[in-house]
């Protein structure tokens, strides 16, 4: 049996989860920790916006959050439908909580950022938009997979509007370059190299690892609780 096969299995994933969830707590914890102290005290203030910026090392770790999870969920969604596996299932139904979460994050800091700096707590701006229908995206999922009893059928028809709402995920990426918007264009990763002090970058970085080990501590723990319970 090959390590795909194995952990294909919900009985072997779900020790495997139990392992590793720790783990990715802990990293969790470290990494934001770091993150927060270096955004906070070591980075420099910006010579612009002064140090009310560095609300963007929460900001953009979950701004980029908020669209991982949904790609990761596209690709269980695919699996889902597919293949039929059923960790694929358990992982699409365990995330849209965590995806909704981030995204509430990202337009609660960004409307924190945003009346300092532009003078308004909102705009009806393409990226904010489309980041609040995002928003909308995940609730519409978490409604419906609460509609459907039944996991196995909850999971493909969840899996079928993931799928539509993918759309909105290279709408959200590009809106900047598309439109015209308050947004600045991409500063990270793009051409040329980032365009940020490298002690601006180190917190950033940090910060996204401290919540993507968060998001899979989460998640690794509720599937592996789920297929705990229903094995009692």
């Amino acid at each position: 049996m090959n390590i795909v096969t194995r952990y294909a299995s919900p009985k072997h994933f779900s020790a495997l989860a139990k392992r590793l969830a720790p783990w990715m707590g802990a990293t969790a914890g470290i990494l934001l920790t770091l993150g927060l102290y270096w955004g906070l005290l070591i980075a420099p203030t910006d010579y612009q916006q002064g140090d009310g910026y560095r609300i963007m090392f929460v900001h953009v770790p979950a701004a980029w959050m908020s669209l991982i999870i949904y790609v990761v969920m596209t690709g269980c969604a695919l699996a889902t439908l597919i293949w039929r596996t059923k960790i694929s299932e358990y992982w699409l139904l365990s995330s849209p909580l965590l995806g909704a979460s981030f995204t509430f994050l990202t337009l609660v800091t960004g409307s924190l950022w945003g009346r300092p700096m532009w003078g308004t707590w909102w705009v009806w701006d393409a990226r904010l938009t489309s980041e609040l229908i995002l928003l909308f995206i995940y609730l519409g999922i978490m409604a419906l997979e609460g509609a459907i009893p039944d996991r196995r059928k909850a999971a493909r028809v969840v899996s079928m509007l993931t799928l539509v709402g993918s759309v909105n995920i290279p709408i959200i990426k590009f809106s900047v370059d598309w439109w015209n918007t308050l947004h600045q264009p991409a500063s990270i990763f793009r051409a040329g190299g980032p365009a940020i002090h490298p002690l601006m970058l180190i917190p950033l970085f940090l910060m996204a690892g401290a919540f993507t080990c968060y998001y899979f501590c989460l998640v690794l723990w509720k599937i592996h609780k789920q297929i705990k319970g229903k094995h009692v």
